[in-house]
């Protein structure tokens, strides 16, 4: 995944944090700390809440796709050989002979 705030922010002239800060709160009635919208302008998020997406693309008058690209890409996966078959012994009696069949 990669976290593309800054480049959907500047596409639509909002430079600073504290500009997309007043624009938070302004459209989408959303107050975050000057630290909080600082993290999510220069860092990575590992995860942001739906409601602090939603405000963030009303204020932008984005999409979710304006600000996050998923890799969709599948993984490759090294191929398994199938696992043999093991034989299990046969049990024997206490005498060490075989069960007779049932």
């Amino acid at each position: 995944m990669k976290w593309k705030l800054r480049m959907a922010a500047a596409q639509r002239e909002v430079w600073t944090g504290a500009q997309l800060r007043r624009l938070l709160a302004e459209k989408a009635g959303l107050e975050l700390s000057s630290a909080s919208v600082s993290a999510l302008f220069t860092k990575e998020p590992s995860q942001v809440k739906m409601s602090t997406l939603a405000a963030l693309c009303t204020a932008l008058d984005c999409t979710p796709n304006d600000l996050i690209e998923v890799d969709t890409t599948p993984a490759e996966r090294p191929a398994v050989p199938p696992r043999p078959a093991v034989d299990l012994p046969r049990v024997a009696s206490a005498r060490g002979r075989s069960m007779p069949p049932i």
